[in-house]
């Protein structure tokens, strides 16, 4: 008779090792297609550039760049003109060809992905235009003197307008920053998730785990922001901004994450791994959003994790640039999932239907009522 049970125990154990391992390769097959689909060969896809360029000399140079469909032009009067919107990041770089030689510009602190692109582009066109004037001049016989052809030969003038720190030369920060408020967060939000049902249903409960998630995002945000420090990153930011937009990550993340875990229940938390799996990697910290397929570009820009690095990028280097948009992508993630929060909380609870605010509301029509009858 014992053997019985003892056979039972070993076939469940099989089928949960088969299961288990099934799982593991679909979601690793699943990952692997993700992660591929979406940097494996990041192609630029109408990066915004300037152009400063007299009408006549516009027209083949604007084809050169928006041929391959790489670049998205737009016109600036000045060289002035075009430096103040790399600063505001309306585009990534710009050329102006209006002076003796051709002068790029360009802000790596934008992105290292586009910057080099800008230079790579830049400097092909010059070497062409130069092979093609060398070979012209070699196909009517005529000579060049050697200071001539060494000037031609000599690399382009590249001005970077808003340069990576020293301490973050690849710009690799704002990816790792996010990546540590994501998993934080997720983990804060599943941990409080299973803290606060130990008490009764009530609007006091879901105060007061609203106002606990408020607290942790403020402290996370304080904790990167002081570990930013060690390594001198954003060390010549407002810090005062960058730990109210750091906070208002952290809330986004851990709101929305325990938001669905009310709803949901403990699968609720795939949210929170969502951010870190899959935000991450579209949130445009190592691959640029316009280097991104439009699917991934779109989804990455509305995300807690997208929205966070584009928000902290523009207030560490680009101080003039617009972050209202990516403040509303934040506000609503953390407005809704600590609203859905709040409302669970007071909810009756699934076994007995019965919460501390029905409870109350039942005492004081009954005591009323009782009062009337003795009244009577």
């Amino acid at each position: 008779m014992a053997e019985e049970p003892q056979a039972e125990s070993v076939l469940q154990f099989r089928r949960f090792a088969l299961a288990v391992c099934l799982i593991g390769v679909l979601v690793q097959l699943g990952l692997t297609a993700y992660y591929l689909g979406m940097g494996h060969k990041a192609q630029p896809h109408h990066v915004p550039v300037g152009l400063v360029a007299s009408a006549n000399e516009r027209a083949p140079v604007v084809s050169l760049l928006t041929e391959n469909g790489y670049f998205k032009v737009t016109d600036y009067a000045t060289a002035d003109d075009l430096e103040i919107a790399i600063k505001r990041r309306d585009v990534y770089g710009g050329v102006d060809i209006t002076g003796n030689e051709p002068h790029l510009y360009v802000a790596s602190a934008a992105g290292v992905s586009a910057s080099t692109l800008l230079k790579t582009t830049f400097t092909t066109v010059v070497q062409q235009q130069t092979a093609a004037a060398l070979a012209e001049l070699a196909t009517k016989g005529k000579t060049m003197p050697v200071a001539q052809a060494q000037e031609l030969n000599s690399p382009p003038p590249v001005t970077d307008v808003v340069p990576l720190p020293d301490d973050d030369v690849n710009g690799a920060s704002l990816g790792y920053l996010t990546q540590a408020l994501a998993l934080g967060g997720t983990v804060a939000s599943v941990g409080l998730g299973r803290l606060i049902p130990r008490t009764k249903r009530s609007w006091r409960r879901g105060i007061a785990h609203v106002s606990i998630l408020a607290v942790y995002a403020v402290a996370s945000a304080a904790v990167v922001l002081w570990s930013m420090g060690w390594f001198g990153v954003g060390t010549t930011a407002d810090r005062g901004e960058m730990l109210a937009i750091f906070s208002l990550i952290s809330l986004a993340i851990t709101a929305s994450t325990a938001g669905a875990v009310a709803l949901l229940g403990p699968p609720g938390a795939l949210i929170g791994a969502m951010y870190f799996t899959l935000g991450t990697v579209i949130s445009g910290a190592s691959i640029l959003p316009e280097f991104l397929p439009a699917f991934g570009r779109v989804l990455g820009e509305n995300l807690p994790t997208g929205a966070g690095v584009q928000a902290v990028r523009d207030n560490l280097y680009f101080p003039n640039a617009e972050i209202r948009s990516h403040l509303i992508v934040l506000g609503l993630y953390a407005g809704i999932g600590s609203v859905i929060v709040l409302v669970t909380n007071m909810l009756p609870n699934r076994k007995n239907r019965t919460s501390e605010v029905e409870l109350e509301l039942v005492e004081r029509l009954e005591g009323s009522e009782r009062r009337e009858s003795v009244n009577i």
